[in-house]
């Protein structure tokens, strides 16, 4: 039988639905306290001017929506690009990104706009993050605009952002949305990178190592060498004829192999 008509990317994954349960638990507070924005939401102004005691806020603004449609758009763009995003990469590194992405939208915001007295609320940058993830891993997907008009990702996206940009209002966040964008960008295509990197340390490591043990090898092997010419003396000359070099050879000689062993042992 066929799997039949579906819509978005099917059930809810791990991460994405405690997102779910977060954002939606703190938005009903924020409809209760208003006050809350305020407190979590991130204010350039007072960050700096109280800092260090509102640093918390460049992780608790991602969590706050300042209406509906906000928190509704934001929740279903997570789950319609990012399940798919999080079946391949596990929950713990999809969360990591997420969260990454969201940080470097209040970092941007922090830079760029230092003397902003609004406070920024939204998950948009962590999404946008996502957005450019999905844009970079699946370009010949489709995208149905209204559910009628096949667009490839590789034009759909970019051109979602755009028209965000050019029709959004006056008090959109769009250093942060540039801020997670630019973060998504760079944590998907450096990543291979520095799996490549932590490769080459890694196999420069191994080699250390061997060369090593090899150089102990050989030390062992020169070691018994003379130990086995120091003996064959003893046996044709007697042990009270060798030099005194030889015998303190064997002293150390016997001394050394024996720590290797118990080294060995342990």
């Amino acid at each position: 039988m066929g799997r039949g008509f579906r819509i978005g990317p099917g059930g809810l994954s791990a991460f994405i639905k405690w997102m779910l349960i977060i954002n939606s638990g703190v938005f009903i507070l924020q409809m209760i306290f208003p006050r809350l924005t305020y407190l979590l939401g991130l204010t350039p102004a007072t960050f700096y001017s109280d800092f260090p005691n509102q640093i918390y806020q460049i992780f608790t603004y991602m969590f706050l929506h300042g209406g509906f449609g906000h928190i509704f758009f934001n929740m279903f763009a997570l789950w319609m690009f990012g399940t798919e995003i999080e079946y391949t990469w596990g929950s713990r590194s999809f969360g990591r990104f997420y969260l990454i992405c969201g940080l470097a939208g209040a970092v941007l915001t922090l830079i760029v706009l230092p003397s902003q007295t609004i406070p920024m609320i939204g998950a948009s940058a962590a999404i946008y993050g996502i957005l450019v993830a999905y844009w970079i891993m699946f370009p010949n997907r489709y995208l149905y605009i209204y559910f009628l008009f096949p667009i490839k990702v590789k034009w759909a996206i970019p051109g979602m952002m755009l028209l965000g940009f050019l029709f959004s209002a006056g008090n959109v966040a769009h250093m942060a949305h540039l801020g997670g964008a630019l973060c998504g960008l760079a944590y998907v295509k450096s990543d291979w990178r520095f799996k490549r990197i932590f490769n080459k340390f890694k196999n420069l490591r191994y080699k250390h190592q061997e060369a090593k043990l090899n150089k102990r090898r050989q030390e062992a092997e020169d070691i018994m060498k003379r130990v086995d010419a120091i003996l064959d003396k003893i046996n044709e000359v007697g042990i009270e004829n060798i030099s005194k070099s030889d015998r303190k050879f064997l002293e150390e000689a016997s001394s050394q192999l024996s720590h290797e062993k118990n080294k060995e042992n342990n």
